[in-house]
C-alpha cells in the first residue's frame, strides 16, 4: 500500500458495506466531523447519524450511517456501524416515506407516539436523502 493510502472498511452487524484503499475519510463524530489521513494517530471515536465521505485515488464515495464506532490506526480505519449504505444503494422512495411518516408522528405529538424515536427516524431519513443526492455529483 502506498504511503498516502490506508485500508478503509465499513461493517454492519449484517454485512461488510465497503472495503478498499482510501486517501482520506471524513466521518460524523459526536463532537463534530473528523478527518483521517494515512499514518493518523490511533484513536477510537463514536459515530453519530451522518455522512461518511471517502476519497480514493480516483473517486469520492459517500455513505449514510446511523451511528457506531470508528477505530483509527496508522494503516487502517474500520467503522463498525449500526447501519450504513452507499449513496447509490439508498432507496430514495423508502427514505421519503420514512421522512413523511416521522413528520406525521412528530405532528401528532407525544400522547400518540414516542417523540424521541420519531425525531431519530426523521434524522436518519433526512441523512439518507442527503447522501443519496450525492449520486452523480
Amino acid at each position: 500500500m502506498a504511503e498516502n493510502r490506508f485500508l478503509f472498511e465499513i461493517t454492519t452487524p449484517f454485512r461488510k458495506v465497503y472495503s478498499g484503499e482510501a486517501t482520506s475519510v471524513i466521518a460524523p463524530g459526536f463532537e463534530g466531523y473528523f478527518g483521517v489521513l494515512a499514518r493518523h494517530a490511533p484513536m477510537v471515536a463514536s459515530i453519530r447519524i451522518g455522512e461518511i465521505k471517502v476519497k480514493t485515488d480516483s473517486e469520492e464515495l459517500y455513505f449514510a450511517t446511523s451511528g457506531g464506532f470508528a477505530e483509527v490506526l496508522p494503516d487502517r480505519v474500520t467503522i463498525l456501524a449500526e447501519s450504513a449504505e452507499a449513496a447509490n444503494e439508498i432507496d430514495v422512495q423508502r427514505a421519503e416515506a420514512a421522512k413523511e411518516r416521522a413528520l406525521k408522528r412528530l405532528a401528532e405529538g407525544k400522547k400518540v407516539w414516542d417523540v424521541d424515536r420519531a425525531q431519530a427516524a426523521l434524522a436518519r431519513a433526512l441523512n439518507r436523502l442527503k447522501v443519496a443526492s450525492r449520486v452523480g455529483s
